[in-house]
């Protein structure tokens, strides 16, 4: 099992930067493909990237390819979404997931969630 605690949001500026963290428990962590996913309000939950276990295979969102880079430290437990230039249609709630089902971009696929962190862009 897996729990997973994400840290990093706030508030900035559109144009700005922020790195969100999400913390692993667990001694199987370098097992798992991790995810990252949003969901603003009133709107489903969508996916932003994905990173799996071993860090060579990586996939985005095209709504991020280019300003969002998903990375993961395995000794650390820790896997990292690095966003620039966020733009107001960014604002979300950001959640981190772990699946052991390779390359899937579908949240219905991840078994483990972390409770999320609020990402707010201003104008």
């Amino acid at each position: 099992q897996v729990q997973l605690v994400e840290s990093g949001g706030g508030l900035v500026q559109a144009g700005g930067s922020l790195r969100l963290s999400c913390a692993a428990s667990g001694r199987t962590f370098s097992s798992y493909d991790m995810g990252w996913f949003r969901q603003a309000p009133g709107k489903e939950r969508k996916f932003v990237a994905r990173i799996s276990w071993s860090g060579g295979n990586i996939y985005y969102a095209d709504s991020v390819k280019g300003r969002f880079t998903i990375s993961r430290d395995n000794a650390k437990n820790t896997v990292y979404l690095q966003m620039n230039s966020l733009k107001p249609e960014d604002t979300a709630v950001y959640y981190c997931a772990a699946t052991l089902v390779p390359g899937q971009v579908g949240a219905v696929f991840y078994d483990y969630w972390g409770q999320g962190t609020q990402v707010i862009v201003s104008s």
